[in-house]
């Protein structure tokens, strides 16, 4: 049996994928995975769409057959209407993984480079193997991705095919991308002639600060906006979209056709029916677990400030599902840390996990990413004292 180059070139699983998508220890905390609440998905709502889609007879037959490469259109309608854009520029996918991976074959050249955050998204990095595995690690500052970092390094003569940026409540250093930033983003976009990929999961789950907007993604032919119901809707949907310029998309479109040809049309079907039956519904579920999740977050950061005071240094995140201390005791070694800390009962993603470039040391080395959506209360207060007993 022999297998393509590609195949045989794909890292293999690393700590955060084991950590993300393992069954942890039963009577271990986890704090390693940013997935909903479950008390914030709404299993009654989908159990009753559900129900109403197949008491319908045309409807459930339509569902059981193909649909279109770009998505239904009621759908793509919804969200055409959220994101400001034309439903034209809507095209559905299976989740935001395959979001990122279509980008990535659009436009990524064989051995390009493509600047990424640093920390970022490991699950970028995977998406991105596809195509190259040359990358430009650009740091992420207190307001995002450091746009002047990158002007340098253009300047200085480096070529670059994309620029990859999760924009709001970063994944893990939670930080937002401002709004004098992403405009400046896409200047230098336009003017070097590479496209941007905004990867944006977290940027319903605001429950603090002011929303930086989408228009300067949304306005330009350079940008590559994903996002996807995974946050707000539950993971299991695989249903995300992508916002795109309009000259790309007959070229994802056709490039889908030959990959999975359109996404599931009864999971597009059940969501639409969820999301277009009532103009507040969406709104509220995604209030309510912002809500949730301020509460979650000001718990954590409160239980490690008392707990194990001066330990960390902490910005309280604005949104999203991480928060992103850094130990402020260089002589205490992070990695036994998290060895001690797995013993005691308690899981979370070591910092060193989110560096672009683990060839050399970096800062996200002295940081810890804990994951606190889908944890109540008592249990990020119980996950810090047993982080205290050893630390």
């Amino acid at each position: 049996m022999t297998l393509s180059e590609l195949a045989r070139g794909l890292a293999p699983p690393k700590a955060f994928v084991d950590a993300s998508l393992n069954a942890p220890a039963v009577a271990a905390i986890s704090l390693t995975s940013g997935v909903p609440a479950p008390e914030a998905l709404p299993v009654e709502a989908i159990a009753k769409a559900s129900a109403a889609l197949w008491s319908d007879p045309a409807a459930a037959t339509a569902a059981l057959q193909y649909s279109q490469g770009q998505g239904l259109p009621r759908l793509r309608e919804w969200i055409a209407a959220r994101e400001g854009v034309d439903p034209a520029r809507i095209v559905l996918t299976n989740g935001g993984m395959h979001g990122l991976t279509l980008a990535v074959l659009t436009v990524v050249e064989r051995g390009a480079t493509v600047a990424v955050d640093d920390p970022v998204f490991p699950g970028f990095l995977w998406a991105l193997e596809v195509a190259t595995t040359r990358i430009l690690p650009v740091p992420v500052r207190a307001d995002g991705f450091d746009v002047e970092h990158l002007a340098a390094r253009l300047a200085a003569g480096e070529h670059i095919a994309a620029a990859y940026t999760v924009p709001d409540f970063h994944n893990p250093a939670q930080v937002s991308l401002s709004a004098a930033k992403r405009a400046e983003l896409m200047r230098l976009a336009e003017r070097h002639g590479f496209y941007v990929l905004v990867d944006d999961p977290y940027r319903e789950l605001r429950f603090a600060g002011r929303d930086q907007g989408t228009a300067a993604f949304h306005d330009s032919d350079r940008a590559i906006h994903v996002n996807s119901f995974t946050k707000t809707l539950g993971p299991g949907w695989r249903v995300g979209w992508l916002v795109l310029p309009e000259h790309l998309v007959a070229p994802v479109t056709g490039l889908r056709g030959r990959l999975d040809v359109h996404t599931s049309s009864v999971t597009q079907a059940i969501v639409e029916r969820l999301v277009t039956a009532d103009d507040r519904w969406y709104d509220d579920l995604v209030g309510a677990a912002a809500a949730l999740y301020r509460e979650r977050a000001r718990v954590l950061a409160g239980a490690l400030r008392e707990q194990l005071p001066g330990a960390f240094a902490i910005d309280e995140p604005e949104g999203g599902l991480f928060l992103w201390p850094r130990l402020t005791d260089d002589r205490l070694d992070p990695a036994a840390l998290c060895r001690r800390a797995a013993a005691a009962g308690v899981l979370y993603q070591p910092g060193v996990s989110f560096a672009a470039d683990r060839t050399r040391p970096s800062p996200s080395e002295r940081h810890l990413r804990f994951a606190y959506s889908d944890r109540t209360p008592a249990e990020l207060v119980e996950a810090v004292g047993r982080l205290a007993s050893v630390f």
